[in-house]
């Protein structure tokens, strides 16, 4: 943990729409003393965040991605750096590269594999040689999902009165009443019109990446179907989600010596399964034609997001069903608005986890189960989001 600082959090994109709810999150929740700082293109925006927050000890930082002097400043003064500033894969690899070469900490929001894998191999080796935890997808993007199956793996050891040693199985299905955000939509609509792209990140990546001797984690392709543990129509997510997930696996022993994920959102009628298919199906297709791709992301604007009213009404689930060795667990992840409060809830927790608990000893690029696992799980507890069992057997 980098301590000679003269900030212990950046938040970068402050003006956004998430980034603002963070700083508002921060505002309310960060601890007596903690020094930090709003960052962003528009001192006179900045200074608007500032004012709507009623804190004027924060500090205003003016810093652009297109301008990497001033983001090899801000990771050299801070602690950890906090970024909403999307779509990552066009506008993100400029802080990676500031914070992995300060030994910085780092993280966002982003849901896009192709960013995450080519940041992995572009700079994990130099985040490990200078310290720097470089934390992907500390949203609805993968938090609900990592440590969700870091909790189900617990609790499951936890019953059987030790490690897990058989092979493990395990699926999660999210169900929510929410509303995408903007910028989550125009990152699907990138990655979408990318799987080649994709592909060969995810190669790269893997021909780079250490894999544990004896062990091994993997995320399941699964298909559309019935599930008789949970009563819901199951139909495959295609996020980043699952291979966070594989990934928490194959660093941490604890998931045994072979874990399968498969993810999913569950509905309650075939009907809305199906339909679903056909939709997500329709879209990527429709994501490899620029003028339909275009005119899409033209009626779903970045930076906007529903109201608090809206959002208050909000909610979401992660069922999680494991079975090994002849144990079965049923646990549940929940909470309220996921694209917009719990996100930005879940942002800054991790920044102030990363800041100030005592972590593993981790440094490239890391999940939310290996950086933080128990620390992040009891922050995000106490701020209310809920991780419980249902039934074991």
């Amino acid at each position: 943990m980098t301590t000679s600082r003269d900030l212990d959090i950046v938040l970068f994109g402050a003006t956004g729409f998430t980034g603002g709810l963070v700083a508002e999150y921060l505002a309310e929740h960060a601890p007596q003393g903690l020094r930090w700082a709003l960052a962003g293109r528009s001192l006179s925006r900045l200074e608007a965040v500032r004012d709507s927050l009623g804190s004027a000890d924060v500090e205003l930082i003016q810093a652009d991605v297109n301008d990497s002097a001033s983001l090899v400043a801000l990771a050299a003064r801070s602690r950890v750096v906090i970024t909403t500033v999307g779509p990552y894969l066009e506008f993100g690899e400029p802080l990676v590269k500031a914070c992995a070469e300060a030994g910085t900490d780092y993280v966002d929001l982003t849901g896009e594999p192709e960013f995450v894998d080519r940041m992995f191999v572009k700079y994990d080796e130099t985040a490990r040689a200078n310290g720097a935890r470089i934390v992907h997808a500390c949203g609805f993007d993968s938090i609900p999902h990592d440590l969700g199956a870091f909790y189900t793996v617990r609790e499951l050891a936890a019953s059987a009165g030790g490690a897990i040693t058989a092979p493990l199985t395990m699926k999660g299905v999210v169900r929510s009443n929410a509303t995408f955000s903007g910028g989550t939509f125009h990152s699907a609509l990138g990655q979408m019109s990318r799987p080649k792209e994709m592909a060969a990140a995810s190669r790269e990546r893997r021909a780079l990446e250490e894999r544990p001797a004896g062990r091994r984690s993997r995320a399941a392709k699964p298909s559309v179907g019935r599930d008789s543990d949970l009563g819901y129509w199951l139909l495959p997510l295609p996020t980043i989600d699952p291979f966070i997930v594989a990934r928490s696996g194959q660093a941490l022993e604890a998931y045994g010596p072979a874990f399968t994920y498969s993810h999913f959102a569950g509905t309650k009628t075939l009907r809305y399964a199906v339909g679903g298919a056909v939709g997500v199906g329709a879209l990527a297709l429709a994501m490899q034609v620029p003028p339909l791709r275009a005119k899409l992301g033209e009626r779903v604007k970045q930076g906007t997001g529903p109201s608090e009213g809206r959002r208050e009404k909000s909610w979401f689930t992660v069922d999680f069903v494991a079975e090994t060795g002849g144990r079965k667990i049923h646990t549940q992840v929940s909470g309220g608005d996921p694209g917009y409060t719990e996100t930005a809830k879940m942002l800054a927790e991790s920044a102030l986890c990363l800041a100030f608990d005592t972590l593993p000893e981790t440094s490239g690029s890391v999940t939310t189960a290996v950086a933080m696992g128990d620390a992040l799980l009891a922050r995000l507890q106490d701020a209310g989001i809920r991780f419980e069992v249902v039934e074991a057997s």
